[in-house]
């Protein structure tokens, strides 16, 4: 049974999410492991009942957000999450105190003079709406590198690693009618 999306709209909004793939398989570059020489750190997390699954493991969604919780918050505030690739190690317990490392991949900033809307900013709500766009169109994602990692007396174990992705955000301002 076909979907019920009328063939012009369809047409229209396709190039949106050609090449676009929710989850990917394989990927083909490695995630490094990070050591305490990492430049963001959280230490002494500590799982509550609530991030448990029925096995009394971490849920995966807690793990993300231990990693997103050791970027800094000025960074978060003007960039927003394009892609995150986990690999996992092991499972982490309800006893288990966890460290999360985070390292920014400093060359991981590429320029570009044009806008390449496919692989770029999503502005069709903006260009749609009538609204002015400013701020740098340039600059495009940056990557970040994590660790996850429990933290033992005499050594430490991962339980992943992590590569995210991120994209600056729009600062969006409408037209003046004057």
């Amino acid at each position: 049974m076909r979907n019920k999306i009328p063939d012009d709209v369809r047409a229209e909004i396709s190039p949106w999410f050609i090449g676009n793939v929710a989850i990917k398989e394989d990927v083909p570059e490695k995630i490094i492991k990070l050591d305490d020489s990492a430049k963001y750190m959280n230490s002494n997390m500590k799982p509550n009942r609530s991030d448990l699954d029925m096995n009394h493991h971490v849920n995966n969604v807690k793990y993300v957000k231990w990693m997103l919780e050791t970027i800094p918050e000025q960074f978060l505030e003007g960039h927003q999450l394009s892609s995150i690739t986990l690999e996992y190690r092991r499972e982490c317990g309800s006893s288990d105190i966890v460290q999360s490392l985070c390292e920014p991949d400093e060359d991981s900033v590429e320029k570009d003079g044009g806008i390449n809307l496919l692989s770029g900013y999503n502005m069709a709500t903006e260009i749609c709406g009538g609204s002015e766009l400013l701020g740098s169109l340039d600059t495009w994602p940056l990557k970040y590198t994590h660790l996850l990692q429990i933290k033992g007396d005499n050594k430490s174990e991962e339980i992943v690693r992590g590569r995210t992705t991120w994209k600056k955000k729009l600062s969006i301002l409408p037209f003046s009618t004057t």
